[in-house]
């Protein structure tokens, strides 16, 4: 049977003062990414015809984040609850005919696959009027309730301030979302009143609704987790944590190595291959990518770069965008790289800053070696042959070449290009005065125990 064609509603209208921020709420993010756009790509994933995220206070933020995705925004100028909320979508949707996910910008790990068992249940051979995901927390707390039979099949759902006590001992809660057809949708939703403890329109209300035309509506269950929402600074960690936790989880059932999982910190891009090593207290921004048997030692910081089979990273070290780790190379404790590529097999062991640079393969980089990059106007890059040896502490002041199996002596300020299999000295000329350091010190011991003398008198 042809899937019929899928919207998604996003509601994203909240105040989130609760968070206490000057950024929309939807936007805080989760392992590099804001909640919203988790959401929005585990949507993509079932390729919506589609997706209108409904926006109320700053929705400029939200618009902002969204239009590059080609995401429409429906504005809710008031909000008068999640019923109203869904409403507000209907322009978007004219003329839209099949099935419809309502979702939720602050419950941003729904994943695709249960998106999809919503559609699913949706087209059933009992057709239910609208499918209601459900959720078994530990504390059901204030959530509403779902009332169904042991097929899943709804008898009633109620919001907690509305719930009496026996409602309120069921276990089974409503997250929220929801998967309907757009035939039924707007129609029921015209037809929700807002006469309860809060005075809104609920959204759940259409379930109540279908089921007095004699349409049974059926509620499908997911982990909590899943459905775990953010409405503060602690669940937003919360979220993070438990993000983070399956995600050391799935790198280890890969074939990764973790000696400290817990100290890991993942992005929600990051790739990770077999039998690669990973120590403790290491953190992966965005766009970061690591081969097979690459080791990634402890107290390292990794943002958009790429480790090649091999390579080996830190201990201590910070690999910026645009960093790239061919196979075999070595970076050390307190080295920083940034849009910059170290050859295969090259070597930059220790208190090395690497900018704006290309580094051959085989090529050493000595301890406290600098790429001078930036005039405080512009950038400009560095370029080391194969097999070059720079010695410590020496300064590489761009734009500069140094060529293949070169050498350069420690402690030099290269300002010109060094031709291949050259030495290059550029430091001041040494000078011994024998003797000098013993008089040196005579004739300073001699002047102190004058000031000492002149001072008592």
């Amino acid at each position: 049977m042809t899937p019929a064609p899928l919207a998604a509603i996003v509601l994203a209208a909240g105040q989130g003062t609760r968070m206490k921020s000057d950024l929309h709420k939807v936007l805080h993010p989760v392992a590099g990414r804001p909640m919203l756009l988790h959401l929005l790509a585990s949507v993509g994933e079932l390729c919506p015809t589609r997706t209108v995220v409904v926006a109320g206070a700053r929705r400029e933020q939200v618009e902002a984040a969204v239009a590059p995705l080609g995401v429409g925004v429906a504005v809710q100028a008031k909000q008068l609850g999640t019923g109203h909320a869904v409403a507000q979508a209907e322009a978007a949707l004219a003329g839209f005919e099949g099935d419809v996910l309502i979702l939720y910008g602050d419950v941003p790990l729904v994943g695709a696959q249960t998106m999809r068992r919503m559609v699913e249940r949706l087209h059933a051979p009992d057709e239910p009027a609208t499918v209601v995901l459900g959720f078994r927390p530990a504390d059901p707390g204030a959530y509403g309730r779902v009332i169904a039979d042991a097929d899943g099949r709804i008898e009633r759902m109620i919001e907690y301030k509305d719930a009496d006590a026996a409602q309120r001992a069921e276990t089974l809660c409503n997250s929220g979302l929801m998967a309907v057809r757009a035939a039924d949708l707007f129609a029921l939703l015209a037809r929700v009143g807002n006469d309860n403890a809060a005075g809104e329109y609920y959204l759940p209300d259409i379930v109540m609704l279908a089921a007095a035309d004699g349409r049974r509506s059926a509620v499908i269950e997911t982990e909590p987790g899943e459905v775990a929402g953010v409405n503060s600074r602690a669940e937003l960690a919360a979220v993070e944590a438990d993000w983070q936790r399956r995600r050391r989880a799935r790198a280890m059932a890969e074939g990764a190595t973790l000696l400290a999982p817990e100290t890991v910190w993942f992005s929600y891009d990051t790739t990770i291959g077999r039998d690669v090593i990973v120590e403790q207290n290491v953190v992966f921004g965005p766009g970061v990518s690591v081969a097979d048997g690459a080791v990634i030692h402890a107290f390292s910081h990794l943002e958009g770069a790429t480790v090649a089979t091999g390579a080996s990273v830190g201990p201590y070290a910070r690999l910026r965008p645009g960093a790239v780790l061919a196979e075999g190379s070595r970076v050390g404790n307190f080295v920083e790289m940034k849009k910059a590529t170290l050859g295969r097999g090259a070597k930059a062991n220790h208190l090395t800053y690497l900018g704006d640079a290309e580094i051959g393969a085989g090529a050493n980089i000595g301890a406290g070696t600098i790429t001078c990059n930036y005039d405080g106007f512009l950038k400009y890059r560095t370029m080391i042959g194969e097999g070059a040896f720079v010695g410590s502490n020496s300064a590489l002041v761009a734009p500069v070449a140094i060529g293949a199996g070169a050498i350069v002596a420690a402690g030099s300020v290269i300002t010109g290009d060094v031709a291949p299999d050259a030495l290059a000295v550029a430091r001041g000329r040494q000078e011994a005065r024998p003797g000098w350091a013993a008089r040196f010190r005579d004739a300073m011991r001699a002047r102190k125990e004058a000031a000492k003398n002149g001072s008592g008198k």
